[in-house]
């Protein structure tokens, strides 16, 4: 079968110091680590003085790439942003600085993916304009996509600017990947990685939540293409407690003009959920049509045996897995049918 993975990051081998060109002390860098003849380069992705996430070079290097997707029997390869790198905290300047340069650099990675490689673009999602126009930028240059952060500060999917950029996106027919970041309870969360394992998966909820209830589907396009990672957090399994509340308490309903479950075939999950039961739940709930491959490479917390919790599917036939493994991604993201 034909494995394309929706959902897989990068971090270019190097990048400026943003800390001199623009001053402040939580950029991120990276330190690169001296070799212990492990069999790869390693480093440490630093946020000013800080140790954020111990990385290894199949974030930069293309061939290792290749090398572990012909392993796991992978034919293609979306890359995009960490959310460290999408800076929508700063400066409007500085923020389109970091866009353009690691939208850039992805592109430079996938030119020596052997035509297997792709790219989605970040965009600095705090002045809407701006994002816009570099959406429209990075399509052009050769990017398939666009990844964006669930959130901007306090501004959920359904702010009003957040919008505006889907209809745009709507409008050109650019796909768009919703990843969470910046994660909500980050004291509460700190040990043991709660923060990724308990705080990732609320905000990916979240941000579907507050586009129905929102109204945000309401407001943009059908024609928008936009998908949630990470399986939709805690929605499938909380969608009846969404539904219920909605039928019978009317604030619950916000701006929404039908129930939650109304709405289930305008959006995208990735497969990144590492349970057959799990899996089997977003089948059930979203359909064969909407679930797309990810694995959160190069990651640990990704699919370890890439394409394995599809492919050993006991309630998948072979068709319905080759539509989550490819078919849905290529229509998707209108990628090449053959390698």
């Amino acid at each position: 079968m034909k494995v394309i993975d929706i959902h897989s990051h990068f971090f270019p081998k190097t990048w400026p110091n943003l800390q001199e060109k623009f001053g402040g002390d939580d950029w991120p860098w990276l330190k690169h680590l001296p070799s212990k003849g492990e069999g790869f380069d390693k480093a440490m992705l630093m946020k000013g003085n800080k140790e954020f996430r111990p990385i290894y070079s199949a974030c930069w290097d293309a061939d290792v790439r290749l090398q572990q997707m012909n392993e796991h029997g992978l034919e293609q390869q979306i890359i995009s942003a960490t959310p460290i790198l999408f800076a929508y905290e700063k400066p409007i300047e500085q923020a389109l600085y970091c866009a353009q340069f690691f939208n850039d650099a992805a592109l430079e990675i996938c030119q020596q993916g052997k035509g297997r490689l792709f790219a989605m673009a970040q965009v600095p999602l705090q002045d809407i304009d701006v994002a816009c126009k570099e959406a429209s930028r990075a399509m052009n240059t050769g990017h398939v996509g666009i990844q964006i952060g669930n959130h901007v500060g306090e501004k959920n999917m359904d702010d009003e600017g957040v919008l505006t950029f889907l209809q745009h996106c709507a409008g050109e027919g650019i796909p768009v990947f919703v990843h969470p970041w910046d994660m909500m309870a980050s004291e509460r969360t700190k040990n043991y990685m709660m923060g990724w394992t308990v705080g990732m998966p609320a905000e990916t909820q979240l941000s579907i939540v507050s586009m129905i209830l929102g109204g945000g589907f309401d407001q943009v396009s059908e024609t928008l293409k936009i998908c949630f990672a990470h399986g939709g957090g805690a929605f499938a399994f909380l969608l009846g407690r969404l539904e219920n509340a909605w039928h019978f308490r009317d604030i619950a309903r916000g701006k929404s003009q039908f129930p939650p479950s109304h709405y289930l075939d305008r959006f995208y999950l990735d497969t990144a959920v590492f349970d057959h039961d799990a899996l089997d739940l977003l089948v059930k709930k979203m359909t064969t049509n909407k679930l797309m491959f990810g694995t959160d490479y190069p990651f640990p917390l990704g699919e370890q045996k890439m394409g394995q919790l599809i492919k050993t599917s006991a309630t998948l036939s072979p068709p319905e897995q080759q539509q989550l493994l490819a078919t849905n991604a290529e229509q998707f993201f209108n990628l090449p049918i053959s390698v």
